[in-house]
């Protein structure tokens, strides 16, 4: 993980860790970023306040670190349901990748604010991340769906990847659940952009 000061060794490490990162996600959705404070997080995860600092330098990198974590569970997801389906199936792999994203948006403490990074500090640019999961879901379905994973996949996926966004984006300020009617246009949206490469 990028955001960390020290990677731990041991289990019992590694264990401190996840329980600083799961208190960091209740926080998030408890009081927010900007109440959000490594002390709170401490107390939460029942660790000394050095324990924090020993894998973060301050509450960025907490959200950064969450936010690698996410896009970690949220690959693994998506390698489990794509690898469940029949062949080639480009449009049954994308309905994966969109319906995993909704049930982490819908049920994973700390998401709606963190998800794969773009949201903290609010008004980030939302580039990096996209890139991240663009990258991400290149390597994950090309094997799949029977491509080389190429820059030219890459971009029509970054292109993908920008265009949900956006529109999920849109879902979600209008339904904290996410607007079903606005998600589906999402899925026509992407299955409609992505025929043309992938048929």
């Amino acid at each position: 993980m990028a955001a960390l000061r020290r990677a731990p060794v041991q289990q019992r490490s590694a264990e401190r860790l996840t329980r600083i990162l799961d208190a960091c996600a209740a926080l998030l959705d408890e009081v927010g970023y900007e109440e959000l404070s490594t002390r709170a997080v401490a107390a939460r995860a029942g660790v000394p306040i050095g324990s924090v600092y020993r894998f973060f330098g301050n509450k960025r990198a907490m959200a950064d670190a969450l936010a690698l974590r996410n896009l970690d569970h949220y690959a693994e997801r998506v390698g489990a349901g794509v690898a469940a389906l029949a062949g080639a199936d480009w449009r049954g792999a994308i309905d994966v990748v969109l319906d995993e994203y909704l049930a982490m948006r819908r049920t994973v403490p700390g998401f709606t604010l963190v998800d794969f990074g773009m949201q903290i500090p609010l008004g980030r640019p939302a580039d990096e991340s996209n890139h991240r999961v663009a990258d991400r879901l290149t390597t994950l379905l090309s094997a799949h769906i029977g491509r080389t994973p190429d820059a030219a996949l890459r971009r029509t996926f970054l292109v993908a990847v920008e265009a949900a966004d956006a529109v999920l984006q849109l879902a979600f300020r209008s339904d904290p659940s996410g607007d079903p009617e606005v998600v589906q246009e999402a899925r026509e949206l992407l299955r409609a952009y992505l025929a043309r490469v992938l048929d």
